[in-house]
């Protein structure tokens, strides 16, 4: 999202810089060139502030822009140190109150009043949907108008394009069996073992299939679990893909089974290339993606015999495509740089830093 975001706004003639302690993401090949890519070392919110402060004071920026609690702090201690006059603006991309309770305990108590000690030195800050924006105003006890909503650049015309792309993968070229698919980190709060848990209900009456694309620290555990079931002739995790559209494209059904989200990318680039879709009604994004439920159906976190219903049901009697579709247009790039370059107080056109 960061780089179709910093993509767009260089094409409208802003200069753009990537402050970043890493550069080892599959992503980087995707920056403009016209972007420069700073290396800072670290994002720790102590020892990158010497880093950061350099590059504040040297280059002057007008604006920065900022995600996780974490990174806000350092750029705000920073810009302290600089006296750069930099305005600092944040982006929060998940529901926080969510994140802060599955911590629990100190950690939650500790965060909580990190962020309503640092929050408020923000310019301004963007929230990735309504519900997030309400959310964050919620623990700050701000009016909900104080947050910008800005939707992510999700949909562009590069995902059309890659959707038409082959795909080598027996599963998804016969068209005989249904494969449903779920993409993301496999990390707890995308719950895909409830996914597997439903999968296996609706195997239990049918033949069908279940794709999970991704990877993280949970694989053992589903690839366990998945066995555990019975799954393994049916269900596949095959990591991090390039090109996740020409799955989606070809798809019976897309799953979101996440127990917290912010802005699910995964489910708007779904219905962007026209694959029916299935949500957990999880906070926040799904409700707002989906129109409460018009697109797809919405059931709770983590019901299982819920999930496997409405992906049956989805299976058999999907929404319109026409309308699916259409519904992702809101989250096109064009518009997401806009609001984004309104929020932090520039005009629509014209070139600045």
């Amino acid at each position: 999202m960061r780089v179709r975001l910093m993509n767009e706004i260089v094409r409208r003639g802003y200069t753009v810089d990537l402050v970043t302690a890493r550069s080892d993401s599959p992503y980087m090949k995707q920056l403009s060139p016209a972007i420069r890519v700073v290396p800072i070392g670290t994002t720790h919110a102590l020892t990158g502030v010497p880093a950061l402060a350099r590059y504040l004071w040297s280059t002057r920026p007008r604006v920065m822009l900022s995600q996780r609690t974490r990174v806000n702090v350092l750029a705000l201690r920073a810009r302290t140190l600089a006296r750069s006059g930099t305005r600092m603006f944040l982006t929060v991309n998940v529901n926080l109150t969510s994140k802060l309770d599955a911590v629990g305990g100190r950690k939650r108590e500790k965060g909580l009043a990190q962020l309503r000690k640092y929050f408020p030195r923000n310019d301004g800050i963007i929230a990735v949907s309504r519900g997030v924006a309400d959310d964050v105003a919620r623990l700050l006890g701000w009016p909900p108008e104080r947050i910008r909503v800005a939707p992510n650049p999700t949909v562009t015309p590069a995902i059309y394009e890659a959707a038409k792309m082959p795909l080598d993968h027996p599963w998804f070229t016969s068209g005989e069996v249904p494969v449903f698919l779920g993409v993301g980190r496999l990390v707890p709060e995308k719950d895909f073992a409830n996914l597997l848990h439903a999968f296996a209900k609706v195997r239990a009456t049918r033949h069908c299939r279940l794709v999970i694309l991704g990877e993280g620290p949970e694989r053992p555990k589903l690839l366990a679990l998945s066995a555990k079931l019975g799954l393994a002739d049916d269900a596949q995790l095959p990591g991090f893909v390039d090109n996740p559209y020409a799955y989606m494209a070809r798809a019976s059904v897309f799953v979101l089974s996440s127990t917290r989200e912010g802005l699910p990318n995964a489910l708007t680039e779904a219905l962007a290339v026209g694959v029916p879709v299935v949500s957990t009604d999880c906070p926040n994004g799904p409700y707002e993606i989906l129109e409460a439920g018009r697109h797809g159906p919405l059931v709770p976190v983590g019901d299982s015999e819920a999930l496997a219903a409405a992906m049956t049901a989805t299976l058999e009697h999907p929404t319109e495509r026409a309308a699916r579709q259409a519904a992702a247009q809101r989250y096109t790039v064009e518009r997401s740089a806009s609001v984004y370059l309104e929020a932090m107080g520039f005009a629509a056109a014209g070139a600045a830093t």
